[in-house]
């Protein structure tokens, strides 16, 4: 009975590393992706946010270090609550400054599903 408590934790462990790692890589990819000039979609979308390209270099560092964070086992609920509020905010600007509401839903999707494994890592 007690091995499979461990291996059932050391199972749970696992998962919980390969969901983080994959949050890390993904966000670490959106993130990096801001900063190259060849994602030309990005210069121009930006544009049209109003804030200036600084933003979109800004909305990079975020990105990246939310990743980052969510890696590290003892600040993954900071990195976790930094992408949750990016991906918010991306929603919203989707919405409310661009006007293209149907765009948002792929960064509310990623916010919910981040919000779910915080969720789901506390129980």
């Amino acid at each position: 009975m007690f091995e499979q408590a461990v291996a059932h934790d050391s199972r749970t462990t696992l998962v919980d590393w390969l969901l983080r790692a994959a949050i890390a890589v993904t966000f670490a990819a959106f993130g990096a992706e801001k900063f190259t000039d060849s994602g030309h979609q990005w210069v121009k979308i930006y544009q049209q946010i109003g804030f200036g390209q600084w933003f979109r270099y800004f909305t990079g560092v975020v990105e990246i270090l939310g990743g980052a964070l969510a890696l590290i086992p003892w600040t993954v609920t900071a990195g976790l609550a930094l992408l949750v509020c990016t991906m918010g905010s991306a929603a919203l600007i989707w919405a409310l400054v661009l006007g293209q509401a149907a765009n948002g839903i792929i960064p509310g999707a990623f916010g919910v599903g981040l919000v779910l494994f915080w969720l789901n890592r506390r129980s």
